[in-house]
This record gives structure tokens, C-alpha cells and sequence, in this order.
């Protein structure tokens, strides 16, 4: 091994200096290619040796091998003495000696000596047995000479039967040029970490510019603020200064006037001669003397100030400066980062991919707030094409280093999934993954028979808001409880459900509503199966189902023997009756929504307003000959019913305003058979009972 590695050493320099020659423009030749140009005759393709195959140099300065020359001579007999070169066609004339008489090509002669003793450098030869050439077994990767293995190489190897020898020298040429081959590949991977490393820190140098950028913004914007509040408080020092220096300045100018006045009076008093005159002026005087003593009080005030320390504003405007503003990075490894998708994808669902970000040591992240970018498109290239192909996507910051990316795929399908962080590529990059038409249960729970986990004709169902599940447990004349998990918790008996004849439960403010088509009755009893009331009306021929509205505390119990509904109040009295003799051929279920709607279904849906009123009526094919089972509508205002048509059940979700379809549930390997109650949970699942599989089955719907 000693000796291969040296081998593979001085190829590989070899190999180095050349590729670094590369920069001098050398040229390098390779070994076949050189025998094949120069030391191969171009006749028979056969390699010059010093016999039969002796290079001969013919007057037309071409080289043919002595054995093709013969055959050559021997063939053409037109003229005796001379045959024509096979390269150019001249007329070569045979001397006396015959063709080998001619002269050998000195010059390949030559070049054969060279290339054998380089040759016989190259190949490593045995240090005991000179003339023996080393052998390499891959298998074992074993340097050996087969003269000190006595040709027995197998058993150097115990357990080894199959082996693959070569020549030692071609194992190092071959290893040199894998060697050389990875050497390149990881100067071009180290290229490429150069690359990407500039172009992030070029990257970092940008995005520092953008937040010095919006530093600048956010405090000249702050500057600008305290410079308008400034403006202001200048302004209003010289509102309040010019508003007092009018005052004074109006007051001055009276006292000036009156100044002028008391002046013009007292010229020429000294030439008074009349008495009168002069104590009519006396008394002038005084009233003008009570005057300026009056306005000796400057009307205004020369006070005005410019407070700051009046309130809390700098040190609150202070502690607002320290929390304004904040320098946040990250230390999320994008090529570190993993995605996983939670649930099956489903068409015209929701599904989400959970990815989980770490930092370069491979621990998780615990904030949020990474650049998170995803996009969702069918994986192949020729569908991609197409508009449809995209889905739309919606990252949500879970804020403890983790993002959960939600789409609603169309169309079934592979589907591509490209999330980077910071714009590099995650690990899971993209993310494969397959979307299915079929809306499959996520859990399905019971068997026919009589046991804590077992169903005999289950019919009906009702979850209140605590999200326990009360199943009508016909044939046992119970009610099973179940939590939202459908997980049992314990069973419900009352009168009410004897007969095996309980068809219909709902939720009411005290409990559950039950109603019994053979005895005619509504009964309401607590969740421990406790009897509040019961009622019932001399009008009832089949009630088959109840929905209570807890809006107005009514009670409604579907007749199928009437072709209506009932309205009842808490108390049992009778309000009013929704539909008459043809308003409805069959009817199998009834529900209310969250605004008093009455929705009945049978051959199709209607829905009526709290008050009985028609609204509409519902029908995906108005063509069709199916009906409708179970209904329930949830707080969305979006309609679960299950419709059966031609041996195929399946669940539909509608629209309530208009009642286009959104999507189907068809649960394709796991069939319904006559499901016959369904009831929504507040996180976009439904629970239907499946009277045909006796058992329970929990789907996503949205």
C-alpha cells in the first residue's frame, strides 16, 4: 500500500503540475492517443514492434508496417517491381532485397524506444521479483505480485471468493484521476461556499445600508416632529409678546395724548388774568391728574416664559427614545432548516407544512420573525406551465422559531414546495409531497355489539361546547359519550331511549333534547341522564328528529309522518309549524344555524328563517335522484350534509348564502354506509355516524 500511495502521489503531482500549466498554455497528450496518432499503422490498426510488424519508411515519406507492405506487394502484380503506397496511392518502386530491404522509419523506431522506457517507468514492478508486474485486487484493494502469492490470491482474504484484478498500474491511473476528480469537485464546492459567502456578505453590507437608511428616515422624522413642536412653542411666545405689547403699546399712545393734551393746556397760563378762567383750568387739571394716576398701571404685564419641566413629557419623550426603534438578526441556518408536512394533503383543504429553523450548531430556534418565502406548484414541468399548477401560500410566524406554511391545493397531484429563509434554500429544499382527491376519515371508532366500544344502530349525534360527543346508541337504548378524540367516557340511560326507538339528540342550556318516534315523545334530561321534562303532541305521527335553536330557546322536532317541523318553546308549547302538505316529500333531518336558520333535508335542502319563513332551497343537481341524511351547519355558515345517490355516500360542504359546492368528503377507503347524523367541531372537523359500519368517523372538512 506504501508503494500505491507514492504511485498515486506522483500521479497526482503530475496531474497538479498540469492542471497548474494551464496558466503557461502547455499542452498535454495523452498516452492512447499518442500510440494511437503515431505508433499504430494506419493499414492493419496494429501497433509497431521490432518483427513482423517492423515500421518502414517508404521514398513517399508515409510509414507501413513490413507485414502489410508484403501483402500489399504480393497483391499487385500490373507491373513487377513496384506496388503503390495504401496512404497517398504513389508508385513505390521494390528495391533488390525485396520489401524488407527497405528502410526502416528511424524516426517511429525512436519514438517506440521512448515510449517503452517511459513505459516501463510507470509500471511498478515486484522489490523481490524485478521482471514481475504488480497486480491490484479492487475487491480486496490489495497491492500483490502473483509469483509471491503463488497465484493464489483468494485465500489472502478469507470469506472473499469473488475478485476483480487489474493492473497496478492502471488501479493508479485510475485512482490518480479519481483523485484528481474529487480534488476538482471540491475546489468547485469551495468555488461555489466562496461565492455564496461574498454574495451574503455583499447581501449584509445591503441590507445594513437599508437600516441605516431607515434610522435616518424614522429620526428625521422624529427631528422634524420636535423641530414643528418648536416652531410652535416660538410661535406661541410671540403670539402671547405680540398680544401684550398691543395692550401696552394702545396704552402709551393714550397716555401720550393725554401728555399732549395737559401740555397744550398749561401754554400761556402765566398771562391769565381772570380768575374764573384759571380755576376752570385748576379743575381740569385735577380730573386730567386723576387720569394719568390711572394709567400710571401698565394695563399688561411684561411676564411670558417658555416652561419644559411642567410635566412628564422629556422623561417620558426619553423613555420612549430608549424602546424606539430595535436592531434585530437572526441566526437561523437555512441549510440546517427541515419541513415536514402535518397531515395528508387534500384537495380543496387546508394543509399545512410545519418547518422548524435551528442556527449553524443545529440547535433550535425559540423566536420568530425570520424572511420566510414559499412556493407551492405541481412537480411536474409540463403542468407547472399552467396557472392552475400554482397554489397560493400563506406563511404564519408561530413566534417560537418555528412557521407553519398553508395552501389549498385545487387539483390532485406531486406537488414541489421551495421555502427559503433569507432567500437560501432550506434542506428539505424542494419538498415532495402528494395531494389526494379522497377525503379520508382521521379516526373511526366502534364495531357492531353491545360493549363500552361497540355500537347497535347508531342514528344521531350532538356535541356541546365542552366538544363531548353524545351518540344515539339505538339499538342499546343509550347514549355513548365519547370525547372530541372519540375516546370513550361513559354511558347515558333514560327512559326516553327505551324502546330502541331514539332517534334524534340535541344540545339545549340544561342538557340534551332526545326524541322518540314510538313513544311520540321529547324528553329533556341532564348529561347524567337525569329526566328536566319531557313533552309531547297530539299531532306527532313520526318524529324522526330534533334541533334545538338556543338563540330563542325553541325547540324543533322533524315529522316525517307530517312532512314538517314543529316549533316548540323551552316549555313544550307549540309556536308554529315550518312547511305544510307539500312543502316538503320526505324529510330525514333538521338543524339550525348560528342565525335561527331551519335547514331540512331530504330529497334536497331548504332552508327556512327563524321565524318559518322560506329562504331558499338547495340542490347541486336539480336532475339528480339522491337525497340528503344528516345536517348540521357550523358558525361559518357552511352546510355538512350527507347525500346518497346511485350506492355512492358521500359528505358535501356548501355555501349556506348561495349553496355552491365547495368540496366533498368521499372517504374512499373507508365507504360510508347510510350515514345518518353528522355534528361539527369548532377546529373544521365533523363527526358523522355510520349506521351501515355501526361506528363513528371523524373527518377534516375545511
Amino acid at each position: 500500500m506504501e508503494a500505491l500511495r507514492l504511485a498515486i502521489q506522483t500521479r497526482l503531482g503530475e496531474r497538479m503540475v498540469t492542471m497548474s500549466s494551464m496558466l503557461v498554455e502547455t499542452v498535454s497528450i495523452n498516452y492512447e492517443d499518442f500510440n494511437e496518432s503515431f505508433l499504430t499503422c494506419g493499414t492493419c490498426l496494429c501497433m509497431y514492434d521490432g518483427s513482423e510488424h517492423t515500421p518502414k519508411l517508404l521514398p513517399c515519406s508515409h510509414t507501413v508496417c513490413l507485414h502489410c507492405l508484403t501483402r500489399i506487394a504480393a497483391s499487385q502484380t500490373r507491373e513487377a517491381g513496384t506496388f503503390r503506397c495504401p496512404i497517398c496511392r504513389e508508385l513505390i518502386t521494390i528495391p533488390r532485397g525485396g520489401v524488407p530491404a527497405l528502410p526502416p522509419s528511424f524516426l517511429v523506431n525512436q519514438l517506440l524506444d521512448l515510449m517503452s522506457r517511459q513505459r516501463r517507468e510507470v509500471i511498478p514492478k515486484c522489490s523481490v521479483h524485478i521482471n514481475q508486474e504488480l497486480l491490484f485486487c479492487e475487491t480486496c484493494d490489495t497491492v500483490f505480485c502473483t509469483v509471491c502469492t503463488g497465484g493464489n490470491h483468494a485465500n489472502t482474504s478469507p470469506g472473499c471468493t469473488e475478485h476483480t484484478i487489474i493492473p497496478f498500474s492502471i488501479a493508479i491511473k485510475r485512482m490518480s484521476e479519481i483523485l484528481l476528480y474529487k480534488a476538482n469537485e471540491c475546489i468547485s464546492k469551495l468555488t461555489q461556499a466562496q461565492d455564496s459567502v461574498r454574495t451574503e456578505l455583499q447581501r449584509l453590507d445591503t441590507a445594513k445600508q437599508k437600516c441605516l437608511e431607515a434610522v435616518d428616515i424614522e429620526f428625521n422624522n422624529i427631528v422634524a416632529k420636535v423641530e414643528r413642536r418648536k416652531s410652535e412653542l416660538q410661535a406661541a411666545i410671540t403670539a402671547a409678546t405680540r398680544d401684550k405689547k398691543h395692550v401696552l403699546e394702545e396704552q402709551h399712545t393714550l397716555i401720550e395724548a393725554e401728555k399732549n393734551k395737559v401740555e397744550r393746556e398749561c401754554e400761556g397760563l402765566q398771562y391769565q388774568v381772570e380768575v374764573r378762567n384759571i380755576t376752570q383750568r385748576i379743575g381740569s387739571l385735577s380730573d386730567q391728574l386723576d387720569a394719568a394716576v390711572a394709567l400710571s398701571e401698565p394695563r399688561e404685564n411684561a411676564f411670558i416664559t417658555a416652561e419644559f419641566n411642567y410635566n412628564d413629557a422629556l422623561f417620558n419623550l426619553e423613555q420612549a427614545l430608549k424602546v424606539f426603534g430595535r436592531v434585530r438578526s437572526s441566526t437561523t441556518l437555512p441549510g440546517l432548516c427541515r419541513a415536514k408536512l402535518k397531515d395528508t394533503a387534500v384537495v380543496k383543504l387546508q394543509g399545512n407544512v410545519l418547518v422548524d429553523t435551528v442556527d449553524y450548531h443545529g440547535h433550535p430556534r425559540n423566536a420568530g420573525g425570520d424572511p420566510i418565502t414559499a412556493e407551492l406548484s405541481l412537480a411536474n414541468s409540463n403542468q407547472s406551465q399552467n396557472s392552475s399548477a400554482h397554489t397560493e401560500t400563506e406563511v404564519k410566524d408561530l413566534e417560537n422559531g418555528t412557521y407553519e406554511v398553508r395552501f389549498r391545493p385545487t387539483v390532485a397531484g406531486r406537488y414541489a414546495l421551495r421555502i427559503s429563509v433569507f432567500e437560501r434554500s432550506i434542506k428539505d429544499y424542494p419538498l415532495f409531497f402528494d395531494v389526494t382527491e379522497h377525503n379520508e376519515p382521521v379516526r373511526v371508532y366502534g364495531t357492531r355489539g353491545s360493549g363500552k366500544d361497540e355500537f347497535l344502530q347508531p342514528v344521531a349525534i350532538a356535541i356541546d361546547d365542552n366538544k363531548m360527543v353524545y351518540i344515539v346508541d339505538t339499538g342499546n337504548s343509550r347514549i355513548k359519550v365519547l370525547n372530541e378524540n372519540l375516546e370513550f367516557q361513559r354511558h347515558i340511560t333514560n327512559e326516553g331511549l327505551e324502546g330502541r326507538s331514539c332517534t334524534g339528540i340535541a344540545i339545549s342550556e340544561h342538557g340534551l333534547v332526545i326524541v322518540n318516534w314510538r313513544t311520540k315523545t321529547v324528553s329533556e334530561i341532564s348529561v347524567l341522564g337525569d329526566t328536566i321534562k319531557s313533552f309531547s303532541h297530539n299531532a306527532f305521527q313520526e318524529p324522526i328528529d330534533v334541533a334545538v335553536d338556543r338563540n330563542y330557546g325553541h325547540i324543533l322536532v322533524a315529522d316525517n309522518g307530517q312532512c314538517c317541523v314543529f316549533v316548540f318553546d323551552c316549555d313544550g308549547k307549540v309556536l308554529f309549524q315550518v312547511g305544510k302538505k307539500n312543502t316538503f316529500k320526505l324529510i330525514i333531518s333538521v338543524a339550525v344555524g348560528p342565525a335561527g336558520e331551519i335547514l331540512v333535508a331530504g330529497s334536497h335542502i331548504q332552508v327556512f328563517s327563524a321565524k318559518g319563513d322560506f329562504s331558499d332551497e338547495i340542490n347541486t343537481d336539480a336532475k339528480s335522484k339522491g337525497r340528503y341524511g344528516g345536517i348540521s351547519i357550523d358558525a361559518k355558515g357552511r352546510i355538512l350534509a350527507s347525500y346518497t345517490e346511485k350506492g355512492r355516500t358521500v359528505i358535501q360542504v356548501l355555501r349556506i348564502d348561495d349553496g355552491n359546492l365547495m368540496s366533498e368528503i368521499d372517504s374512499h377507503s373507508s365507504k360510508l354506509r347510510r350515514p345518518s347524523g353528522i355534528a361539527v367541531l369548532p377546529d373544521d372537523h365533523l363527526i358523522v355516524v355510520d349506521l351501515g359500519n355501526d361506528c363513528v368517523k371523524k373527518y377534516r372538512y375545511w
